[in-house]
């Protein structure tokens, strides 16, 4: 039997707390780089269609972990909800999977971090920037979980505060248009192909770079096993939280629209390494604030930070919640007197030292490289919490149990966990089909891109072999009577 009682953290983290998590995690690079690129592909109308789809899966997969979390709050979430509601190989290689994808992304952010700061410093050495960013994210999860959340709750305000400020700057300058002359406020909707460019195909297209921009929305449920009251913050966090990312998230792509064409041939360039052609900076520019590509390339730089922060903590609390539960070495399981699972975090801070072969080899080559390398296993995380939360659902109805006893209930069951699962798998499978449609197929960029799935997929069958796990039958799943 999976082990629930993660000992030896400290439950510390506030309301406030988690939804700060959630929407840190969520609003980075995605939003303030990549979002430009989304409109230029598929038009102003794909965009916003392709956000609107993503942010209803994700909706439902927050429901899901909602009901999970609430009712079992453990740290590192998936893997024990994979295990006792689906198969213990599944959870076991969920598990991995989660911590290998955050301890890369950390590299990944800290790489990015090299790329802005050669913006202000060209000539310095990149890898003084990601020793001296490693060691601040290293400080701020090595002290207290009280001193994480803390520095993670400014970092996500600064980022909120730049989207808020952004939206209505974007709007005040629609309104002077439209005062203007009415019938040109639309018209970048209008010319060309637009408001839909591409079809169908680029929409699904885009859904993987909008789908990659939502990730950390689940931080909430690796948080669910150190939050003060988890029976009522993370009901309440689920409820507030994404309905404040998907506004900042369709208003942002709203005037971004309205004010630049899908055209402009600078939102097809968007890139972590030219924050000067940011869309937001490109809208800042277009209300005549001169200085906006560099406080959007300090703004980027906090986003980024931020993630690695988010980052170190998610990926050594799964690695702890593993050696907890029997699937990872006992040794990671030790916590210091303020609850902080240290050898989890030397062994994860070890992985994210990935982006010192900057020093070897080009910050671009290896910030494509890392990225491609963590590829879809974000993805496969939210799989993880669809499949989980159906047959969790299945088997607490299956065993005559009251949903009135769950702190939270996913209200769209089973609808929500299936129409997630489709939307994730289409993903996880066709972020790169078209790849597959070339003359001459990069079957070494493919491999890159999709090395998560078979990794995965040997993680599970070898557990599955070794110790002869297989599916938990409803009748036979094991539900703890009180909360943790």
């Amino acid at each position: 039997m999976t082990n629930i009682q993660h000992t030896g953290l400290k439950r510390e983290l506030k309301t406030r707390n988690l939804m700060m998590m959630a929407i840190g995690g969520s609003i980075g690079t995605g939003l303030f780089v990549a979002s430009g690129a989304t409109i230029a592909q598929a038009g102003p109308g794909g965009a916003l269609v392709a956000y609107a789809l993503i942010g209803l899966m994700v909706y439902f997969l927050m429901t899901s972990l909602g009901e999970l979390a609430s009712f079992m709050p453990v740290s590192g979430s998936f893997s024990t909800y994979g295990s006792r509601y689906v198969e213990e190989g599944f959870g076991f290689a969920l598990g991995w999977n989660y911590w290998y994808n955050w301890a890369i992304t950390i590299a990944v952010d800290l790489v990015a971090a090299q790329l802005i700061m050669s913006w202000w410093f060209p000539d310095a050495p990149g890898w003084i920037w990601s020793t001296l960013f490693l060691g601040l994210i290293f400080l701020l999860n090595n002290i207290s979980v009280r001193n994480f959340s803390t520095s993670e709750y400014w970092l996500s305000l600064v980022k909120v505060a730049t989207v808020i400020l952004f939206i209505v700057v974007g709007i005040v300058m629609i309104l002077h248009a439209l005062h203007d002359s009415a019938s040109t406020t639309w018209k970048n909707w209008t010319i060309g192909d637009a408001p839909f460019v591409g079809g169908f195909s680029s929409i699904i297209g885009v859904a993987m770079i909008v789908g990659f921009s939502f990730q950390g929305t689940e931080l909430i449920g690796i948080a669910a096993g150190e939050s003060v009251n988890p029976q009522k913050s993370i009901p309440k966090a689920v409820r507030q939280v994404f309905w404040r990312i998907l506004l900042f998230y369709v208003l942002a792509i709203i005037v971004i629209s309205i004010i630049i064409p899908y055209t402009d041939p600078n939102l097809l360039k968007t890139s972590v390494q030219d924050i000067s052609i940011s869309p937001f900076t490109l809208v800042f520019q277009h209300a005549g604030l001169l200085p906006a590509a560099a406080v959007m390339n300090v703004v980027i730089l906090t986003a980024v930070l931020s993630s690695g922060n988010s980052g170190m903590y998610s990926a050594t609390r799964m690695l702890f919640a593993l050696a907890s539960d029997g699937k990872a070495p006992r040794i990671f399981a030790n916590t210091s007197k303020t609850g902080i699972p240290r050898t989890a975090l030397y062994a994860t801070t070890l992985v994210a030292g990935l982006c010192f072969l900057t020093v070897a080899y080009s910050k671009t080559t290896i910030y494509l490289w890392l990225l491609n390398a963590s590829g879809v296993t974000g993805f496969i995380a939210w799989l993880g919490i669809a499949i989980s939360h159906y047959r969790f659902r299945k088997g607490y109805i299956s065993q005559g149990r009251n949903l009135d006893n769950l702190p939270y209930r996913a209200t769209y069951f089973p609808v929500g966990p299936i129409f997630a699962f489709i939307i994730c798998l289409v993903i996880t499978f066709g972020q790169h089909y078209q790849a597959f449609c070339s003359d001459h197929i990069n079957w070494h960029e493919i491999a890159a891109t999709y090395i998560g799935i078979p990794l995965f997929l040997c993680l599970w069958m070898g557990f599955k072999i070794k110790y002869k796990s297989r599916f938990v039958k409803y009748s036979e799943m094991s539900f703890p009577t009180s909360n943790h």
